[in-house]
């Protein structure tokens, strides 16, 4: 008898004993479920202020944006020999209401070499991007080079090209 008693109380409190990991189970989810939904606002939240700085941040940006014009966005230096310098003068004018700042002018080719102006360029005025075209020895026949103009506009990089058709 008291076998059969240990052995219907091993089986009550096994039993009692899944039904108590499953309650835990369910407090366990319950839990997860519940900073789940914590993370989410908080996620929420941050994603909100984010969006609150990078709304500031564009807002003055965009106030210091001007706008950008050349005479020519792609000069013909013609036929050239190697070996010598070939200089264009590209006319940059501010048509903003910001002054005009050229951060960089890089070539793609180590033959092309740009100037820019260093001083910001006012409202309505015009100055000269300059470019010099070198080919170097071997350098023959059609040549498509460009510059990348950045500058506080929107797009913020200016593409200029040039060419030239090299022959000795």
């Amino acid at each position: 008898m008291k076998k059969s008693i240990i052995i219907i109380s091993a089986l009550i409190l096994s039993s009692c004993g899944d039904s108590i990991t499953i309650k835990k189970q369910e407090k366990v989810n319950e839990s997860s479920v519940v900073a789940n939904d914590e993370s989410e606002a908080e996620l929420n939240a941050a994603l909100n202020e984010f969006n609150k700085e990078e709304e500031k941040r564009l807002q003055l940006e965009k106030e210091s944006i001007t706008l950008i014009s050349f005479n020519e966005i792609e000069h013909d230096y013609g036929n050239v020999k190697p070996e010598s310098d070939n200089t264009y003068f590209f006319l940059v004018t501010n048509t903003g209401k910001k002054p005009l700042i050229i951060e960089t002018a890089e070539a793609s080719c180590g033959c092309t070499i740009p100037e820019k102006p260093e001083k910001p360029i006012l409202p309505g005025k015009t100055e000269k991007l300059k470019v010099v075209f070198h080919p170097k020895p071997g350098q023959i026949g059609e040549q498509n080079k460009t510059v990348s103009v950045t500058a506080n506009t929107n797009p913020r990089i200016s593409v200029l090209k040039i060419k030239a058709f090299v022959k000795e």
